[in-house]
């Protein structure tokens, strides 16, 4: 006899919980899905979940300084522009006037 939805869903589950499997998940910006998408069709994978175990194990693989590089966040640099710099500097230069003025 075949087993009804909730059968299969029961003996899924508890299969998982008996091979300690757990469910990630992530919320990824359009930027991370293309890059990911990109990933997974240069190397004919199909499923996302089995592109990013791949890269999780992979990396791993690669030890503690090997996978540094792959998890350190890209820093963003600001640099001021001349125009900005010149116009905080006479503000400056005017608040440091009232300052001296009123004592």
């Amino acid at each position: 006899m075949a087993m009804n939805q909730s059968d299969r869903s029961a003996k899924t589950a508890a299969r998982r919980k008996t091979r300690g499997e757990e469910e990630l998940r992530m919320h990824a910006m359009e930027g991370t899905r293309t890059a990911l998408a990109e990933l997974m069709a240069w190397n004919g994978i199909e499923e996302q979940g089995e592109a990013m175990t791949l890269m999780i194990h992979h990396i791993h693989g690669l030890g503690r300084e090997g996978s540094a590089r792959f998890l350190a966040a890209p820093r963003h640099k600001y640099v001021i522009p001349e125009n900005v710099s010149a116009k905080l500097q006479i503000a400056y230069n005017r608040e440091a006037l009232r300052i001296c003025h009123n004592e």
